[in-house]
């Protein structure tokens, strides 16, 4: 019996607490630059979005990661966003 706790993160489009492990990663480091992050270890700001398609669809259509970095994101992030759970189109 283990007591240790399963580190919780917020989707940005949904806005609720799911498992770190089960959500992507997208981060700004320090450089300004923006790229997934698999390793979940990158240093800099981070945006966790779900596998729910409603909330890529939403993170896409409303550009959320440019208000959660304050910054133009490049479409190539979102591409490779939506290529990662949907695979090529």
């Amino acid at each position: 019996m283990s007591d240790k706790k399963i580190p919780l993160r917020m989707c940005i489009a949904c806005r609720e607490l799911k498992e770190k492990r089960s959500m992507l990663r997208v981060v700004k480091n320090s450089d300004g630059k923006i790229f997934l992050d698999f390793s979940s270890k990158a240093g800099g700001r981070g945006a966790y979005i779900c596998d729910n398609p409603e909330c890529i669809k939403k993170l896409k259509k409303q550009r959320l990661l440019n208000k959660v970095f304050s910054c133009a994101v490049d479409d190539e992030i979102y591409a490779a966003i939506e290529e990662e759970y949907f695979g090529a189109k």
